[in-house]
């Protein structure tokens, strides 16, 4: 048994919402124009889940249901005429990077055991489907992508991944271990981010 489609699909389309807010901020903070804050935010949101419909070997999702580009397009147009406001809290875009990572973190992994791949497997795209989008953003915007530096990024995306995998390995198809994979991801993304928890790098002489 698996958990309800629509429910999976519901996350799909918030995930993509507050993705793309997070790409659109930090395409209002780079200056960019109404073109470059639609693409960024487009290239954020959606990133991660073709990548992982494409290791799948089925086709991108995002080009199949017009709700996706819809939900981009929505979190690319508030932050272009309401971006002032987001950006007043410092820390917006890593929350709505956080919330968007938790969300497709579960349904990127969800998705791979719909289609029959392994525990290990679905904990992995589960991961590469929330880090992907935010990969790509760091790099247009010339910068160190965050999974390279930061040791709580895709650890947050791994962990919340292995939640549902684990729930879904023990028999069970309820809807909650999505959530608590979620925000167990979402939490520890945060906690790492608050108090500035890394994976150790190497000392420089």
């Amino acid at each position: 048994m698996e958990i309800d489609p629509l429910f999976i699909l519901v996350l799909n389309l918030l995930g993509t919402f507050v993705f793309g807010l997070s790409g659109g901020l930090a395409a209002v903070r780079a200056n960019l124009d109404l073109f470059g804050v639609l693409v960024l935010a487009a290239v954020v949101a959606l990133a991660g889940g073709i990548a992982r419909d494409v290791l799948i070997g089925t086709p991108p999702a995002t080009f199949r249901d017009w709700r996706y580009l819809a939900a981009v397009t929505a979190a690319g147009l508030v932050c272009f005429f309401a971006g002032h406001v987001l950006e007043r809290a410092e820390s917006s875009v890593t929350v709505f990077d956080a919330l968007g990572l938790g969300l497709f973190a579960v349904t990127g992994a969800s998705k791979a055991l719909q289609f029959g791949l392994g525990p290990a497997q679905a904990i992995i795209l589960g991961a590469v489907t929330g880090i992907g989008g935010g990969m790509l953003r760091d790099v247009l915007l010339r910068e160190v992508p965050a999974v390279l530096r930061e040791g709580l990024y895709a650890v947050p995306a791994l962990l919340g991944a292995a939640v549902l995998v684990v729930a879904h390995r023990a028999g069970s198809s309820s809807a909650v271990f999505a959530v608590v994979g979620a925000v167990v991801c979402i939490v520890v993304r945060l906690v790492g981010w608050k108090y500035q928890v890394n994976a150790p790098t190497p000392k420089r002489r």
